[in-house]
């Protein structure tokens, strides 16, 4: 009868701290939706450049491409911009690989120039810590970073 009572209790206590987690719960990244004028092009970019795989959208209204980009995160883009515009470096999708060597090799294929974070022409930037970053556009004008983190 002891050992029942502190079990039970433990039992108890578990739920409560499991609950209490659950209920801390911090928002986690859905999707990033990116406004854009050539819809085709840059679909095209994204699937075959960076080799995100696609997959289905509900809305089959030929406005839309979704990617899967994490366990539970996706990458939509929609036509509709005005036209390609300028945008800053510092606002940039980043994706890891697990070779930068690999990733710059298809860069270089595909005749996608690209630099470091210092606009240094064909040259990975080496942060502190390592981890090695290049930074080019897509064919919208948005800046990508493509990094190998291994996190």
């Amino acid at each position: 009868m002891k050992k029942i009572i502190p079990l039970c209790l433990l039992a108890i206590v578990m739920m409560t701290h499991t609950r209490a987690i659950a209920q801390r719960k911090s928002p986690v990244l859905n999707h990033i939706a990116v406004y854009v004028y050539d819809l085709e092009k840059t679909t095209a970019f994204y699937r075959d450049i960076l080799q995100i795989d696609t997959i289905p959208e509900p809305f089959h209204d030929g406005r839309h491409s979704w990617f899967k980009i994490g366990e539970h995160s996706q990458l939509h883009l929609i036509r509709g911009a005005a036209g390609v515009s300028t945008h800053d470096k510092n606002g940039h999708l980043c994706f890891s690989v697990p070779s930068m060597s690999a990733f710059i090799d298809r860069l270089h294929a595909n005749k996608v120039p690209f630099e470091s974070w210092q606009g240094v022409a064909d040259t990975p930037t080496k942060r502190v810590d390592g981890v090695q970053q290049v930074y080019f556009k897509d064919p919208e004008g948005n800046w990508i970073e493509i990094n190998d983190d291994k996190y």
